[in-house]
């Protein structure tokens, strides 16, 4: 069963957006657009009844910092997600016990890493296993097996792959890659990417679960042919897309 993710944003495109890249990533994200509506609802139900909250500060009916204790009265987790970037509000936001506070405009790719790793402190995502067709993926032990068969995987090509399918269907540029793989004092070529999903998709055939994103890096897509890719999932934020990079786009 996915997790439960309220959207608490009153406004309208960036909820809309927050939710399609949650879904996208396997998520199942509830919207509300008023404080006093998401009060209300909170009476109503049991505790828990969702597994994390992004929540604006800046809300009709109720800002986000009042709403705060009723959730943590749930046991529900709280990201604030605001515009609100002065120093008073983030110290009020965290001291008060929210477990992180990201002002916009933020990378989606950045809201999705914050999310898992909210999760996973609360073990509310403890993902033993995942599948892309015959292949099987498990983090704890490293393996990676396809058609039931065991398939040799360096460790940086074992974690690129990781990436690639912890965020399915969303567009990762290399640049992304390289930060996540090897951390921001990284100053190697993007072409390194391209050589580990060069090997990645020839070991596991993946030549068409693979994308190649032009001018941008690369999209494990695990969803229906017939689904078009939407611009929200294939764009990391919600002003603008992955930075650009002039590596060739050719696939490896």
């Amino acid at each position: 069963m996915p997790c439960k993710i309220l959207v608490i944003e009153d406004e309208e495109h960036i909820n809309e957006l927050i939710c399609i890249n949650l879904e996208t990533a396997g998520y199942e994200p509830v919207p509300f657009f008023d404080g006093a509506a998401l009060f209300s609802h909170l009476q109503e139900i049991p505790a828990p009844s969702y597994d994390l909250a992004l929540l604006d500060v800046m809300l009709p009916g109720k800002d986000g910092f009042e709403l705060l204790p009723e959730l943590q009265a749930q046991q529900i987790p709280v990201i604030f997600l605001t515009a609100r970037g002065d120093l008073h509000s983030k110290v009020k936001g965290l001291t008060d016990g929210a477990e992180d506070y990201i002002v916009k405009p933020f990378e989606m790719l950045e809201l999705l890493v914050r999310v898992e790793k909210v999760l996973s402190r609360f073990q509310k995502k403890v993902e033993d296993c995942y599948r892309i067709r015959d292949v099987e993926i498990f983090p704890k032990e490293r393996i990676v097996q396809k058609a039931g068969t065991v398939i040799p995987f360096k460790p940086m090509e074992f974690d690129c792959l990781l990436l690639l399918v912890r965020y399915k269907n969303i567009a990762l540029s290399r640049e992304q890659l390289l930060q996540m793989l090897w951390g921001v004092e990284f100053d190697g070529e993007t072409r390194t990417i391209d050589v580990h999903v060069g090997r990645i998709r020839k070991k596991l055939g993946f030549q068409d679960v693979i994308k190649t994103v032009p001018r941008i890096g690369y999209r494990l897509e695990d969803r229906p042919e017939e689904e078009m890719p939407s611009p929200a999932a294939s764009h990391m934020t919600d002003q603008a897309a992955a930075p650009s990079t002039d590596t060739p786009e050719e696939s490896p």
